[in-house]
């Protein structure tokens, strides 16, 4: 039995409350993880009474996935899902939008989270929560580039970090017949690069 039927449906990557689960994920496996290697050298070494025996040498390569497993709840740990007050502001807009909730972006000089996005068409739009410079330049030639390798040429990407101007332009988006096969090709891609 897979350890993710105890949480929630939030563990499915764009949904919300996202990163706020698969923290919970990644911790709980990295415990169990190295548990088990430290009750397989406890067990070498109360059924030897030395350190040196196979069952050390099996706890040590037992480490091996618990580290992958903690490098991936450090990860998580860093960042946080959307507000539940920003993500109910953002609802009251979104009907009729593909929408995508918790999204982390890495580039080789920066992280960037995107708290929720909306994607019709070729238009991809998404509201950066939380203080700081988003690094808007940066992120539009990262996730541009990414796009048009997956052969998506003609995407519109724009991030706000006002809530108001945001939910206005979701607005404007909504269209009576979306492009769906263009929209869940774009979906695809963008959950394929996120974290």
């Amino acid at each position: 039995m897979e350890l993710r039927r105890f949480f929630t449906t939030d563990s499915v990557k764009g949904t919300r409350n996202y990163l706020n689960t698969q923290k919970k994920y990644e911790i709980v496996r990295t415990i169990l993880y190295f548990a088990i290697s430290l009750s397989l050298f406890a067990a070498g070494y109360i059924q030897t009474g030395r350190r040196a025996n196979l069952l050390s040498i099996v706890a040590v390569l037992g480490c091996l996935p618990a580290s992958k497993s903690a490098v991936g709840a450090i990860m998580f740990l860093r960042f946080r899902s959307c507000a539940e007050e920003t993500s109910a502001e953002i609802e009251r807009h979104t009907q009729g939008l593909v929408c995508l909730y918790d999204m982390v972006f890495t580039s080789y000089k920066k992280n960037y989270v995107v708290s929720h996005m909306a994607v019709c068409g070729n238009t991809v739009c998404g509201y950066a929560e939380g203080e700081g410079a988003f690094g808007e330049a940066d992120f539009y030639r990262h996730i541009g580039d990414i796009l048009k390798a997956d052969g998506h040429k003609n995407v519109t990407v724009k991030i706000f970090t006002n809530l108001t101007k945001y939910t206005e332009r979701l607005d404007q988006m909504k269209r009576p017949e979306p492009e769906d096969g263009l929209t869940r090709s774009v979906v695809a891609t963008l959950k394929s690069v996120a974290l």
